[in-house]
Formats: C-alpha cells, sequence, structure tokens
C-alpha cells in the first residue's frame, strides 16, 4: 500500500514502502514547501514503523512532537483537495545537537571518525592530510586513544616537537604544515566544533527506535547553528551515514526501509569535495540501499546533486522553481528533463508555475521504473507546521530515557592523559640527552622514545588494535 503524499483530479499518489530504499530528492525553491513536503513524508515513514532522522535548518520542524491545529488557510487546502479533515496527532519525537544546546548530545571519538574525514573537516592540503594519517598511524602503533579533541592536539604537538625523529621513520614531516593543522584546530575550538568530539559517542542504533505504539522515532537534529559551519555541517552529515553504512548489516531489499535519512541543504555536502572523497560518498549511496536504508536529498535544485548521485535517486518530488535568468531557465530545463514525461502537460511550463504547497511527483512503481510525473497538491501533515509551543523541546528531553546516556561526558584515560604521563617520566632522561631521541642504533641501544613508545603500546594496547580496519568513508569498522 502507497504512502500517500499528494492528490490531483485523478486521486491520491503516493509511494511505495518496498522502493523508498531507492533513495529520493526534494527539490524547490525557497519558499515553495519543501519543509512541509519532509514534514509529510517523515510523518507516514513513522506511522509504518520506520524511524526517520532530518535536520531542522530553520526550527520549522519541532511542531512534530505537537498535534496540527486547525487554521483558515489548513480548511482552504482540505477544500481544495476534497477532503473531509485531518486526524491531527504529534510525531513520536527525539531532539538533537552536536553542541548539546537544543538537543541531546551528539559525540563520535576522533578515532571513529578518522583521518579522511577530519581532513574534510580541517580543509586539509595534500601534504597536511598525509601528515595527519602519520598521526592516526602513530597513535595506533603507540596504542593511543585518540577519543576527544584535546587527545589529536596532544599527538599533534608531540608530532611537532620529534618531527626530526618521525621523519626518519614516516617520511619528511614539514613542521609548518604540522603548525598548520595545529591552528585550524584552535579554529574549530573556537567554534565549539570541539564539543562532536568525546564520549559517550552516539550509539546508531538509538536512532533505530520504534515508540510503543510501533511508530518510527522521528529524530530530529537541531542545526541552525550547524549550517553555519557548512564543512562541520557536511562532515557530519558524511560521518552519521558512514556510521550507518559500516555498522548495519546487509538485508537485501525489504518490505519497507528499516530507516530513511533526509539530508536538507544537501548542495553544502558537495562544496568543495575532494573528488576522491565524492568518489567514496557515491560508492556508499549505491551499497547502502542492500542494508535498508532510504536517503532523501532536499535542495534547490537536481543541478546541485552530482548527476552520478543524481542518477540514483529514483523518487522525485519538484516544487516550484523560478525562471528569469538563462542560468535559472536552464536549471528549469534540467530539472523537466528528469520527469518521465505526461502528455497531460508539458513539465518544463508546469515547473514555473506550481503554487506553494504544489509539486510534481514521480515515484516508483513495483518494477522499479519511475512513474510518469504528476502534478499534485501535498496533503497537509498530522502533527503541527512550524515551531513547537514553548517548553514543548524541553519537555520532550525531561522525558527522554537518552538523558541519562548522552548527557554528561566521560573523559577517558586517553592520548592525551597517557602522553602527559609519559612524558613527566621520561622528561629527567630526555633531558640528559645530547640530541633528540633517534631509532634504535646499530648496537640495539633503545632510546627513550622508543621505550615510551614500547611501555605505551604494552600498557594500553589491548583497548586498541594495532592494525584498525576502517570503511570506505575512513570511520571505523565495527
Amino acid at each position: 500500500m502507497r504512502m500517500e503524499i499528494g492528490k490531483n483530479r485523478i486521486g491520491v499518489h503516493g509511494m511505495l514502502p518496498e522502493m523508498a530504499n531507492r533513495h529520493g530528492l526534494v527539490t524547490g525553491a525557497t519558499g515553495t514547501g519543501k519543509t512541509v513536503t519532509v514534514q509529510v513524508l517523515a510523518e507516514a515513514f513513522s506511522e509504518r514503523g520506520v524511524p526517520v532522522f532530518l535536520q531542522d535548518v530553520k526550527g520549522d520542524l519541532t511542531g512534530m512532537a505537537q498535534g496540527g491545529e486547525d487554521a483558515p488557510k489548513l480548511r482552504e487546502r482540505l477544500q481544495l483537495l476534497e477532503l473531509g479533515g485531518v486526524d491531527f496527532a504529534p510525531c513520536p519525537v527525539a531532539f538533537w545537537d552536536v553542541y548539546g544546546e537544543k538537543g541531546h548530545p551528539v559525540r563520535t571519538t576522533v578515532s571513529d571518525m578518522g583521518p579522511l574525514m577530519l581532513s574534510r573537516l580541517l580543509d586539509l592540503n595534500e601534504v597536511q592530510s598525509g601528515i595527519l594519517y602519520t598521526v592516526f598511524k602513530l597513535a595506533d602503533e603507540m596504542g593511543m586513544l585518540l577519543l576527544d579533541f584535546k587527545d589529536l592536539t596532544a599527538m599533534i604537538d608531540m608530532v611537532l616537537r620529534e618531527s626530526k625523529e618521525l621523519s626518519v621513520r614516516y617520511g619528511n614531516i614539514n613542521r609548518q604544515s604540522v603548525g598548520a593543522i595545529h591552528r585550524k584546530l584552535l579554529v574549530l575550538e573556537e567554534e565549539g566544533a570541539d564539543r562532536f568530539f568525546g564520549e559517550p559517542a552516539l550509539e546508531i542504533r538509538d536512532l533505530m527506535v520504534q515508540d510503543g505504539r510501533g511508530r518510527g522515532m522521528v529524530n530530529i537534529l537541531a542545526s541552525s547553528r550547524l549550517t553555519s559551519n557548512p564543512r562541520l555541517y557536511s562532515t557530519f552529515l558524511l560521518w552519521l551515514l558512514s556510521e550507518l553504512h559500516e555498522e548495519l548489516e546487509e538485508v537485501g531489499d525489504l518490505e519497507k526501509p528499516r530507516m530513511v535519512f533526509f539530508f536538507d541543504e544537501a548542495h553544502l555536502i558537495f562544496q568543495g569535495i575532494p573528488p576522491y572523497l565524492l568518489e567514496k560518498f557515491e560508492q556508499v549511496v549505491k551499497l547502502i540501499r542492500s542494508k535498508g536504508i532510504g536517503l532523501y536529498f532536499i535542495t534547490q535544485t537536481p543541478q546541485d546533486i552530482p548527476e552520478s548521485i543524481l542518477g540514483q535517486l529514483g523518487n522525485r518530488i519538484q516544487h516550484a522553481l523560478r525562471a528569469y535568468t538563462p542560468k535559472e531557465k536552464k536549471a528549469v530545463a534540467v530539472a523537466a528533463e528528469s520527469f518521465r514525461e505526461n502528455p497531460a502537460f508539458r513539465t518544463v511550463d508546469a515547473i514555473s508555475h506550481l503554487g506553494v504547497g504544489e509539486a510534481l511527483v514521480s515515484f516508483l512503481d513495483e518494477k522499479g521504473v519511475p512513474g510518469m510525473v504528476e502534478r499534485v497538491h501535498i496533503l497537509p501533515p498530522k502533527s503541527k507546521i512550524g515551531p513547537a509551543a514553548p517548553g514543548t523541546v524541553e519537555g520532550v528531553l525531561a522525558g527522554s530515557h537518552l538523558g541519562r546516556r548522552y548527557a554528561q561526558t566521560v573523559d577517558r584515560h586517553s592520548a592525551y592523559e597517557e602522553l602527559q604521563a609519559r612524558q613527566a617520566r621520561t622528561g629527567k632522561e630526555a633531558a640528559g640527552e645530547k640530541q633528540i631521541p633517534r631509532p634504535a642504533t646499530a648496537r640495539g641501544r633503545e632510546t627513550p622514545w622508543e621505550r615510551l613508545v614500547k611501555s605505551a603500546a604494552s600498557a594500553i594496547g589491548s583497548q586498541v588494535g594495532r592494525q584498525l580496519i576502517r570503511g570506505i568513508l575512513g570511520s571505523l569498522k565495527k
């Protein structure tokens, strides 16, 4: 049975749940109704027991925690759609926030994220990225846990101090490049991005739950502040997708998805993304379907999405695009070409004349073939449109069991503490050396540096594997 999304004179149109993991796209200009469409989609999935994760960029989705309200505009839409009414109801929601201000904190460890995505977050060049990979390799060899920001900073400081010796073992380590990485870490810390790193780290399966009535949880990420740092925002989304891919087992085609993930402001993901990372991202988009995950990108025009990914988005919803300049007209033409033509109207003309809350839709049929484009009015949501009443979010957070798990940070003994302790113990011996310690000599004598490595690996080696296995996007395989 299709999930009802929109209606026209022919009837109600919707998406087949078994085709929802073939991904999708919601596009349209600002103010044309994309947010409400996402709300309707999220409700439809939730009602079928499918958990949802979406970003609340403008604070307009907190109202999903409350039932909808009767209003003149709603009555006008019901009359237009020839519907008798709406069964208003709140959605089961969980609120999240990377900064921990408007939701449960979202954290991961430095080691879990890995050097690939950290290089993206820090906007490192090729040389600097190579040094960051060396830092991770060195931490692995020494048995050092990289959990939070101070662990990474401590390792960078150590590499800066020991750059000459490490260059012998790992190749040239340029002190200027190490210093540049350190400065970029300080900038991120000033922006508050360091809060994203630490423990307890987010357990992906805490997002994939149902309420007591079997409805999928609607996980809402407060993103108004997060999107002001586009690089952190895009890296966070890539990391979350990577976690889903690495942690979940293959399940093949299901009657409905295990989870649906919405990428709002999707154009931010691809701005300045390095070709090698884009290639890996494309690979994950292709493979994650077999793990029962549906991905839906929300942006203004299909041109915001790379062609290789756009071709994998089978379910399409297109809101109005205005075309005044040659560039805008080209965007409308590209959007029209992505639909299977309907002889009843010209798609390219319809896109420019859609009203607010009206859209062109095309969903996959039972065989995975895109349906003919239809012009529809999006159905009204059952939950409240717009921000929730004051105190609602706080009430949801206070009643959530997740608060007990994620509210308080945990600062385990990790690289920072270990380096502090080892440096204190070897300080006198290191001070007595006439030069910076070097690797073992031909006579086999160990330097203080090598004793530090061996001692640390012996003390903590059981906690960190010497060869950590990483997935496509560089995060740890679970």
